[in-house]
């Protein structure tokens, strides 16, 4: 079962939070015509949400595609991929 299954309702309700505020954005641009700092924190905050999921994703690519979670990986292996996680989480955010 690919990962992305195995979490798909967390997935998809992180899906339908960045929904809701690209929504917010659509309204404060539109029909609020609200200050556009706050349009730019709004933003902001969505990039934020996005980069969160698209980090959960590939951590869960890394961990299930890249490495063979049939196979028991050596420590070198282990150590490796938690440091590839650790330099993809810092540079998405």
């Amino acid at each position: 079962m690919a990962h992305t299954m195995k979490d798909k309702e967390k997935l998809l309700a992180r899906v339908a939070r960045i929904r809701g505020q690209i929504g917010s954005i659509e309204k404060a641009l539109g029909e609020e015509e609200q200050d556009c700092s706050a349009i730019l924190q709004q933003i902001a905050a969505c990039r934020g949400a996005i980069n969160s999921l698209m980090s959960e994703v590939l951590e869960g690519h890394i961990r299930f595609h890249v490495m063979d979670p049939k196979v028991k990986p050596s420590r070198d292996q282990v150590d490796a991929v938690e440091e590839l996680v650790d330099v993809i989480r810092a540079y998405i955010r």
